[in-house]
């Protein structure tokens, strides 16, 4: 009798070591399957899976939904468990100037056109060169995957040197070149800059994570011809056009006096607005402007900390979203117009300013906000078929954000908390292309020691060549 039960023990432990071989055979592979989350999709029905399942192939989402219905579909060679938190689309930086990390806190409480030609200009030209850019890119990646950020739109110089830096941290970027009339650090001509902006885009063609563009800076500093060159390259090779809109009066004023229109409408004159051209601030726009931008396709992002920093003023962003312009959330450099990149203290500014500049608590929700940072955030950028929102198709760029902490709890609707409750030191792990490049808050991609000791050094060389103290 001893015999017989011990052989159907035998026989019904191999049955059951059988079945779970059948079972994982059966199941489709993946690489990377994130688990047991609260999963915030913002897709077109901004779909919420309370204990959600996303399954990655390579560097794209093949599934979205409950854990419930998709678990024994798939197995997968590394599996992220959100352990109860959310999870959502990577935020989404639309604009600003990465290098500028390492100029943080140089000179602050000026007004915009001062902050650039008294300062920040005069800063550049003694400090600014390849070095100084591969540094400060590595010290805003990493503080950009820690607040959850996986793609930014960047315009500086040495710019395929932010693009190298920006692929090493495993970050999408949509980098541009800057245009300028005057010798900047890389490039001391509108010849040279064409030249080497023709190269950056050629190099970057077909990258997975690198969108190169070409960035004239502003109607203030470039001249018709050079914004005309700038806009006809990026033309030539389909790539995007980054500028400044709108960003001050004095530019709206000059403007008006020099080519008797807005900016613009000066811009649309001269053939540069179109839908690949991603536009900085738009803080001065009327009525008329928000209608160009909007049937021209002009992307828009919205910089509320830099804007509130420089007292520049506030961009009409309800009108804007009203009229059908497609509104991003960015940072603005890390440098006097800002000094962080933590674009969650962005959605937070953004929908508390049109709150109390229009004097109406519904002038701008949490909804909208957390739009804004990620698939409205893409569509800024014209890269809503690839990011934005988790979605079967598109990239896999993901965060996940902790709840385990006092200031995320309790939580009764989930926009609200993340836009006004969460922060950015919540992001636990965040995932891009299907790669962890952040794991239970620890960096992967960027040896954030080292980066730290060289800004350090970098802060007493830059105020030894300014004179500061």
């Amino acid at each position: 009798m001893t015999l017989c039960r011990s052989l159907a023990l035998v026989l019904a432990f191999q049955f059951l070591v059988l079945t779970s071989l059948w079972s994982q055979a059966t199941k489709e592979k993946a690489d990377l399957i994130v688990t047991r989350g609260t999963v915030v999709t913002m897709d077109g029905a901004r779909s919420i899976y309370d204990d959600g399942i996303i399954v990655v192939k390579g560097d794209t989402i093949v599934a979205v939904g409950p854990r419930r219905e998709l678990e024994g579909k798939y197995r997968a060679s590394e599996t992220v468990n959100a352990k109860g938190g959310l999870v959502l689309p990577g935020f989404i930086n639309g604009h600003t100037h990465v290098p500028m990390t390492l100029f943080r806190g140089i000179h602050d409480d000026v007004t915009l056109n001062d902050w650039l030609y008294k300062y920040i200009f005069p800063a550049e030209k003694r400090n600014v060169n390849e070095e100084f850019v591969r540094w400060g890119t590595r010290l805003a990646a990493a503080e950009q995957i820690r607040g959850g950020v996986t793609t930014f739109a960047d315009m500086y110089y040495f710019e395929d040197a932010v693009a190298e830096e920006t692929k090493a941290a495993g970050m999408r970027g949509l980098l541009g070149e800057t245009f300028i009339d005057f010798p900047a650090p890389d490039n001391k001509s509108e010849a040279e800059a064409l030249s080497y902006t023709e190269k950056f885009l050629k190099k970057w063609q077909g990258d997975p994570l690198i969108h190169a563009a070409a960035a004239p800076h502003a109607i203030y500093t470039c001249s018709r011809k050079t914004l005309q060159d700038a806009a006809t390259l990026a033309r030539k090779y389909h790539a995007p056009i980054l500028i400044h809109t709108g960003e001050m009066k004095k530019e709206w004023d000059d403007s008006q006096k020099q080519n008797g229109m807005s900016p613009v409408q000066y811009l649309d004159k001269i053939g540069v607005l179109g839908p690949d051209v991603v536009s900085a601030h738009c803080i001065f726009v009327d009525e008329a402007d928000r209608k160009t931008l909007a049937q021209r396709q002009v992307g828009c992002v919205h910089n509320p900390s830099s804007n509130m920093m420089i007292a520049s003023g506030v961009a009409p962003v309800p009108e804007m979203r009203a009229e059908g312009v497609s509104v991003g959330l960015g940072t603005d450099g890390p440098a006097g117009s800002n000094n962080d990149l933590d674009l969650m203290e962005e959605m937070d500014l953004a929908a508390k300013l049109a709150k109390i500049t229009k004097m109406n608590p519904l002038a701008l929700n949490a909804k909208a906000v957390v739009e804004m940072a990620t698939i409205d955030g893409a569509k800024a950028l014209h890269m809503e078929k690839e990011i934005g929102s988790l979605e079967a198709g598109k990239k896999a760029d993901i965060v996940l954000i902790s709840l385990d902490e006092p200031n995320a709890v309790p939580m009764y609707d989930i926009y609200a908390q993340l836009a006004y409750a969460l922060k950015g030191s919540d992001v636990e792990t965040v995932v891009i292309g299907g790669r962890v490049v952040m794991r239970d808050r620890k960096v992967l991609t960027v040896n954030e020691t080292e980066v730290m000791a060289r800004a350090r050094d970098y802060r007493k060389t830059i105020a030894a060549s300014l004179g500061l103290p």
